[in-house]
């Protein structure tokens, strides 16, 4: 008995919509790679701005001035005794890197001040007074009251754990990294600064640098001393005004 041929298996149907659609997907996936590469090409470009010598001649000497001034107000405050008002002090950077000398830019690194508008609490010195003297410029402070203290600490705040950056909301946190120096919350941190206690730099350490705001421009960056109506250098207790505008 002869045996029936297998018949051809039927062919899937698929409706010409679908196939339009499939179409027309793959051609915009090619269109949206080619402008995903044309848009990266550009800002790979666009980063990279050729300079004229003579803003190469300019930038340096910028730079020069700076070191020059900043040694000039080294000299000037040697030749006076600085006594700070205060135990405590808090240092705002109001601006960029722009004709900065790299030694400048140490002690703003040494400060923990690597970006415009950052703030921190730092013990009052005469050597840190003669400090915040040399890059004068670039920063504003004065001696914080209670209220500013508690207010940048628990709206700003912000503590390192680890490699993380995490805003300062858990006490369980405080005990974990401060428990050993019996500082067991937020308020006991609020205590420290205040008092300026045995355990400031621990917990300035572990407070990271605050994050400020800037509303309706209240800080331009202008070099002239506070007190000669500019941004920059001493505030005294005027700090307290300052911080609550811009916390």
């Amino acid at each position: 008995m002869a045996t029936e041929e297998a018949a051809p298996a039927a062919l899937n149907y698929i409706p010409e919509v679908v196939l339009k659609k499939r179409k027309t997907n793959e051609q915009w996936a090619v269109r949206r790679k080619l402008q995903q590469e044309e848009r990266a090409k550009r800002q790979k470009t666009g980063n990279f701005i050729i300079k004229k010598p003579e803003q190469f001649i300019r930038e340096y000497r910028d730079k020069e001035l700076d070191l020059v001034q900043m040694k000039s107000r080294g000299k000037r405050i040697r030749s006076a005794s600085i006594t700070p008002e205060s135990n405590l002090l808090f240092v705002i950077r109001i601006r960029g890197k722009n004709d900065m000398h790299p030694k400048t830019r140490k002690i703003l690194y040494s400060l923990k001040l690597r970006k415009i508008r950052t703030g921190v609490f730092v013990k009052a010195s005469a050597g840190m007074m003669e400090m915040l003297q040399k890059v004068e410029p670039y920063v504003t402070y004065g001696y914080p009251n209670v209220k500013s203290v508690k207010d940048l600490i628990y709206k700003k705040g912000v503590v390192r754990a680890g490699k993380e950056r995490i805003p300062l909301t858990d006490n369980n946190i405080v005990e974990q990294e401060l428990g050993k120096h019996s500082i067991i919350c937020i308020e006991d941190i609020v205590n420290e600064i205040v008092a300026v206690g045995p355990h400031f730099k621990s917990v300035t350490s572990f407070l990271c640098p605050f994050v400020l705001n800037n509303p309706e421009k209240v800080l331009q960056g202008k070099k002239k001393r506070f007190e000669d109506g500019g941004d920059s250098g001493n505030r005294k207790d005027k700090i307290n005004e300052l911080i609550s505008k811009i916390n």
